[in-house]
């Protein structure tokens, strides 16, 4: 099946955004909640509100991220690469490629249920097994899913 990466959306009505401010606006979204969130990540609210208080101020001289914002971007990076075509071997090929076969690169932040998939890649297990560890279970999907939802849209 042919990609559909690259096929330009149609106008949007009146003033209404198109779907590619709409996908820029989720992406960028995504990136600024996280680098937002970043500060608090893994606190309970109870820690969070002891910590700071009631947040009002939401901009800091030293602006951060997290692997969520990376592997949101890695995702869109396969799907602008492979479009509908993407396959499980296109994903280990890139998870080798950026990030299992590196020591540093743009890629480098990592929860644990990826630092599981990047041993298993390490070791020679491809996809399904390379997945398959004891914290397959996190929030890992979650920060790719947004890319996704952008490329399907509609």
């Amino acid at each position: 099946m042919p990609s559909t990466a690259r096929i330009p959306s149609p106008p949007a009505p009146g003033n209404a955004p198109g779907r590619r401010e709409r996908a820029r606006g989720a992406l960028l979204g995504l990136a600024v909640g996280d680098a937002l969130g970043a500060p608090a990540e893994n606190m309970l609210p109870s820690e969070i509100r002891a910590r700071w208080g009631r947040i009002t101020g939401y901009v800091t001289d030293r602006p951060a991220g997290t692997d969520d914002t990376e592997y949101a971007i890695f995702s869109g990076l396969l799907l602008a690469r492979h479009g509908s075509a993407l396959t499980p071997a296109h994903v280990g090929a890139a998870w080798h490629e950026w990030i299992a076969d590196r020591s540093e690169g743009p890629f480098r932040g990592a929860g644990f249920s990826e630092r599981g998939t990047l041993e298993n890649l390490r070791r020679g297990l491809a996809a399904p097994i390379s997945a398959q560890h004891r914290h397959a279970w996190s929030d890992g999907l979650a920060m790719r899913a947004a890319p996704h939802g952008v490329f399907a849209a509609g």
